[in-house]
């Protein structure tokens, strides 16, 4: 018996296909080419090797069995996959990356970030030029502190936005950019203790409050803790968003992201209070591997990430990233 595996060739896959569209034996073989004993010739052998009847010859048309409908659904669904599979590999070979992965600060704008995506996946091909749209898949990180690096250091992020700038050795390699300053203020809920209090809030105050922190997602380097004092009971949460929500509830205090807090504040639901010490404000930069470089088995720089670079070269979208990370809800600047 034949090999079933070496019988579901796409020839034979297409020749289902024909089949059914055509409604006949006689009007595939004209359309395939053949004479209509060789088509069925090739269907007979089709069916010894799969050890099944595809189509029923009780009929004079080309009417399929069940498993006939059945190969018939299935070779579809692999015909299409191949074509796919085709049309991303020229495109690939056009410039476009496979896979990108972008890595980005939960503090950001999580809005603006969507809103990149959405127009990376409506970008179309010319006209003239069918394979020339992209064909990447995009994957989307959210990291925190020294998390966003260390995606882009170990190779698990082909861009990363957000990373801090402050006291920052750029590796070789790695292009670094500003995208922009975040300010951060000490803000807690209204029935907090210290929300009482006037004028700044003494260092010996605010060891006797449990602060909120947001975990480091960083699992290889060096985990950073910012705004915390020595001693000063913690309440660790994984995101920015669970740290807004621990503040809005009253379970701690400490700094939150200005754009952020900033229409809580305006709600009256987060009070601003002053804190010793210099106005906290993050520099934040972008970052990616510089493809371009001497090393000779480098690639160069895919399509997709130049298309995310020239976007992020914007001061409205720079601005938009770090304006808007309040949420759908809080746009204005």
């Amino acid at each position: 018996m034949p090999d079933r595996r070496n019988a579901l060739t796409p020839d034979a896959l297409l020749m289902m296909d024909t089949i059914a569209r055509a409604g006949s034996f006689a009007a595939a073989a004209r359309e395939l080419g053949k004479v209509p004993s060789a088509l069925t010739y090739s269907v007979r052998q089709l069916e010894d090797a799969l050890d099944v009847l595809l189509f029923d010859r009780r009929s004079g048309q080309a009417k399929f069995t069940a498993a006939g409908e059945e190969l018939l659904a299935e070779g579809r669904r692999l015909l299409a996959h191949m074509d796919a599979v085709a049309n991303r590999v020229r495109r690939v070979s056009c410039g476009w990356e496979t896979q990108l992965t972008v890595a980005a600060d939960g503090v950001l704008s999580r809005l603006t970030l969507f809103e990149l995506c959405e127009a990376f996946y409506a970008l179309r091909p010319d006209a003239d030029a069918p394979d020339s749209g992209p064909s990447t898949r995009l994957r989307l990180r959210s990291e925190v502190l020294a998390g966003t690096w260390e995606s882009l250091l170990a190779g698990e992020a082909d861009l990363a936005i957000g990373v801090g700038m402050d006291g920052v050795v750029v590796p070789p390699g790695i292009e670094l950019h500003a995208l922009g300053e975040m300010d951060f203020i000490f803000a807690i809920a209204p029935h907090h203790p210290l929300a009482a209090w006037e004028g700044p809030i003494p260092e010996h105050e605010l060891l006797r409050h449990r602060a909120v922190a947001v975990a480091d997602s960083a699992r290889r380097h060096a985990p950073l803790s910012v705004n915390l004092l020595p001693g000063q009971e913690v309440f660790t949460v994984a995101s920015v968003q669970d740290k807004l929500e621990a503040h809005l509830r009253c379970l701690g205090c400490g700094f939150l992201a200005e754009p952020v807090a900033r229409g809580h504040v305006r709600a009256g639901r987060l009070v601003v209070k002053e804190v010793p010490g210099e106005r906290r404000r993050a520099r934040l930069g972008y970052a990616w591997r510089e493809s371009a470089t001497p090393q000779p088995k480098k690639a160069p720089q895919g399509l997709a990430l130049a298309w995310w670079l020239e976007q992020l070269g914007s001061a409205a979208t720079r601005r938009a990233l770090i304006e808007r990370s309040g949420g759908r809800f809080d746009d204005t600047p």
